[in-house]
């Protein structure tokens, strides 16, 4: 009896097969394989960030604005102060960017940021002053410091930022500027004296910066940097 069913042709290209077979273990193929691979990754990823650039930009710009707004209150001038931030250059703090506030073209404040060393790390202080060196306002702006403890440097934690509010470097004077633990007039918290004293040094450095720094700020022109 002849068996008609029909046969699967299992002939296979010995040249092809070959060179599969170099390609599965050829080392250059795999670091081209995997070259490519990056190669698209990258491509996807400067694609997102053409996308996402923007965005994030205009995102960075209104929190700034926002937190400006903390410390120079909005009433005291009517130019944008995210526009033409100056960057002044100092001997202790080194390059600081200063946002100026002012009315009908006139400095009626500054802000800045200062940064601390607490407990678990950098802690950015913003700080508003006056043109007579008297502080309009302090916010923390990013910190790292034990939940329950350290953070009651928030302001939604504690209304213990709200205190540095019209102090100045005369006002409680040098010995003043301390925790009341090292002899200064600012409460600790109980469990945490290190990340309140990193605020107050950077606030009181702060001070000591505008005072250095003062006639170069309030003659600045609207635009630049010094």
């Amino acid at each position: 009896m002849t068996d008609h069913s029909p046969t699967l042709n299992t002939d296979t290209n010995p040249r092809t097969d070959g060179m599969a077979s170099v390609l599965r273990e050829s080392p250059a193929a795999h670091g081209v394989l995997l070259a490519l691979f990056c190669l698209a990754t990258a491509l996807i990823l400067s694609l997102v960030d053409i996308v996402t650039r923007g965005p994030i930009a205009d995102r960075g710009r209104e929190d700034l604005y926002a937190s400006l707004a903390q410390v120079v209150p909005d009433e005291i001038h009517d130019n944008a102060m995210t526009d033409g931030a100056m960057t002044v250059t100092d001997a202790e703090a080194g390059a600081v960017t200063v946002y100026v506030a002012r009315r009908a073209g006139t400095p009626t404040g500054v802000a800045f940021e200062m940064t601390g060393q607490g407990y678990g790390g950098a802690i950015r202080v913003l700080l508003g002053i006056d043109p007579n060196g008297e502080l309009l306002g302090v916010r923390v702006l990013a910190h790292a410091e034990t939940p329950g403890l350290g953070d009651k440097i928030e302001e939604a934690k504690s209304d213990w930022i709200h205190g540095f509010a019209g102090l100045s470097l005369s006002n409680p004077g040098p010995e003043g500027w301390k925790v009341k633990r090292d002899g200064g007039q600012f409460d600790q918290f109980s469990g945490a004296t290190i990340t309140p004293r990193a605020v107050v040094d950077a606030i009181h450095r702060g001070l000591e910066f505008y005072a250095r720094n003062r006639d170069t700020l309030l003659s600045a022109e609207e635009t630049g940097s010094q």
